[in-house]
C-alpha cells in the first residue's frame, strides 16, 4: 500500500485530480499560456515533450516517490496546471510539495493558494505528516515569496544542488512546515482566500 493513494481533491473551484495520460493535451495547453519553458528557472515540458513529462511522474509514482497532481478548472475541466508531492519519506512522515506550474492567465489568483491548501491539509490532516518541504531556485524569488506566504519557515539553501534546463547549476532554497504549525498556517490562508473573495 503506497503511502500516497489516489485521491480527488476540491475547493473553491478548483479539482486535483491525479495527473493521467488523458491530461497530455490539456498540459500542453496551460504550458503554451505564457509559453512557460522558456522560463530557466522551471522545468516546465516543451509542448512536444508533456507525454514523456507525464510519462515519468507516473514512472515515480510507481516507484513510490512522487505523486502528481493535475490541477483542473471544476467547472470547465480546463487544466491549469500541475503540482505534486515528492521526495515522499513515509517512515518519518514527511513529503514535499513541488514540479508546481500553472498557465500564465491563472497566475496571481486564488489558484495556487487553494491548491496548496488542499495538499497541505491532505498532508497534515490525512497523511498524518510531521512535515511538508518546498523547495526552489535561488533565482526563483516568485516562488520563494509565495511558499512564505503559506506560512512555511526558510531551513537554509543547498549550493551548488541541481542543473536548470539551460546547463548552469543552481542553489536550491528549501522550506518546510511541521505539523504544530499547521493550524495556524491554514487559518491564515483562509482568512486571505476569504479576503480575496471578498475583494
Amino acid at each position: 500500500m503506497a503511502f500516497v493513494e489516489p485521491v480527488t481533491l476540491r475547493d473553491r473551484g478548483i479539482r486535483l485530480e491525479p495527473l493521467a495520460l488523458s491530461h497530455e493535451e490539456g498540459l500542453a495547453a496551460a504550458a503554451a499560456d505564457g509559453e512557460l519553458w522558456k522560463l530557466r528557472i522551471t522545468s516546465v515540458p516543451e509542448p512536444q515533450d508533456t507525454r514523456a513529462y507525464i510519462e515519468a511522474a507516473l514512472k515515480m509514482r510507481e516507484e513510490g516517490n512522487r505523486f502528481a497532481f493535475a490541477v483542473v478548472d471544476d467547472a470547465t475541466g480546463k487544466v491549469l496546471g500541475t503540482t505534486s508531492y515528492h521526495d515522499i519519506l513515509p517512515a518519518v512522515r514527511r513529503v514535499e510539495i513541488g514540479y508546481t506550474w500553472y498557465c500564465q492567465s491563472v497566475q496571481r489568483t486564488h489558484v495556487n493558494t487553494t491548491a496548496k491548501l488542499l495538499m497541505m491539509g491532505h498532508a497534515f490532516d490525512t497523511l498524518a505528516c510531521h512535515v511538508v518541504g518546498w523547495r526552489t531556485d535561488n533565482f526563483n524569488f516568485a516562488s520563494q515569496k509565495a511558499i512564505e506566504r503559506l506560512g512555511a519557515k526558510k531551513d537554509g539553501v543547498i549550493r551548488g544542488h541541481a542543473l536548470r534546463r539551460d546547463g548552469t547549476i543552481r542553489d536550491t532554497v528549501m522550506y518546510s512546515m511541521r505539523s504544530g504549525e499547521w493550524p495556524e498556517a491554514k487559518a491564515q490562508l483562509l482568512y486571505l482566500l476569504e479576503r480575496r473573495t471578498l475583494t
